[in-house]
């Protein structure tokens, strides 16, 4: 489903996921355009009701377009989950969903810096409103830091040459458009990988660090259980290995539970149970909804459901 100039990725199999019931409450954490909300709010009656977020303010004003009583939207970062809700006069979820990264949209639009497809302000902030822009991190970050941020979240391994080539640069002037940080890479790295612009792994990295990406959603996982009821669904869908791995690692341990040294003498029920169970496999787009979108071709969505506490204490 195609929303403005967004595709949501795994529609279907994201909200059939969710095991939306009439009058459940769901909370959508990343409305970007609104395409996983519209399906949610297809399936819920009269009495159902859906809470989204999202930290674009142009978002937020795209959600202004759906008028249902059942549907509210909140401008903010779903790392602060639980206060929303509070906002929201709501105290549980029967279903939440996270679909991570930058939209479509944000990637579209050229002054909004996150591509290099276009020359433009180099800014990479989902929430232009608040916080610094990728060019002022850049004007003010030790280089030892560019580097760090550079190897780590964009897994790059010319990572050292690249910090090296923007310091340099700076010193002659600020390092302020796409185009500028773009020829930058392009010149400092000496191999290319195939079908990938050289500059692609730094504008993830600088994109994830500028915005806190995987803080937040270190931040939003215990959350989501908390706030979940019994037999809620989390559904997270992430976009390259270091989301997946902070939510495959955390699902996973909320699956088995506390874990304690062997032979310490605790009794059985003051050990901490499990308090998910993982929903079935991980799922990636097939190959018809790649070919449609190519930004879905490394997605991957993983389930679980919230385990009443009983069922948690029983197999603990």
């Amino acid at each position: 489903m195609s929303v403005g100039s967004h595709t949501a990725v795994l529609l279907e199999r994201a909200v059939e996921s969710l095991n939306v019931r009439e009058d459940g409450l769901y909370v959508d954490c990343t409305f970007g355009r609104g395409g996983h909300s519209r399906q949610i709010l297809a399936r819920l009656g009269r009495a159902g009701r859906l809470i989204a977020l999202d930290r674009d303010p142009q978002a937020v004003a795209a959600g202004g377009e759906i008028v249902d009583g059942r549907f509210s939207i909140r401008h903010g970062r779903f790392s602060r989950l639980t206060e929303h809700m509070a906002h929201a006069g709501a105290m549980r979820a029967h279903g939440i969903l996270l679909d991570l990264g930058a939209s479509s949209p944000q990637f579209d639009e050229p002054g909004r810096g996150f591509s290099f497809r276009a020359d433009a302000p180099l800014d990479m902030r989902m929430d232009r409103s608040q916080g610094s822009t990728a060019a002022e991190w850049l004007a003010h970050a030790p280089e030892a830091e560019i580097r760090e941020v550079i190897k780590n979240y964009g897994e790059e391994r010319f990572a050292k040459q690249i910090a090296a080539a923007i310091a340099a640069a700076r010193s002659r002037g600020p390092v302020d458009t796409t185009r500028e940080l773009a020829a930058l890479v392009a010149a400092a790295v000496p191999a290319r990988e195939p079908r990938q612009d050289p500059a692609t792994r730094t504008f993830q990295a600088i994109r994830i660090h500028v915005n806190q990406e995987l803080e937040e959603l270190s931040l939003a996982l215990p959350q989501c259980v908390e706030l979940l009821e019994p037999a809620g669904r989390l559904v997270v869908i992430s976009f390259h290995s270091l989301e997946d791995r902070i939510v495959k690692r955390f699902l996973r341990e909320q699956a088995r539970g506390e874990a304690l040294p062997a032979r310490l003498p605790v009794r059985a029920r003051e050990i901490k149970g499990p308090r998910l169970r993982l929903v079935g496999r991980a799922v990636r787009p097939q190959a018809a909804e790649i070919a449609a979108n190519p930004r879905a071709r490394s997605a991957v969505m993983r389930v679980a459901e919230k385990l009443p506490q009983e069922g948690a204490r029983a197999q603990a």
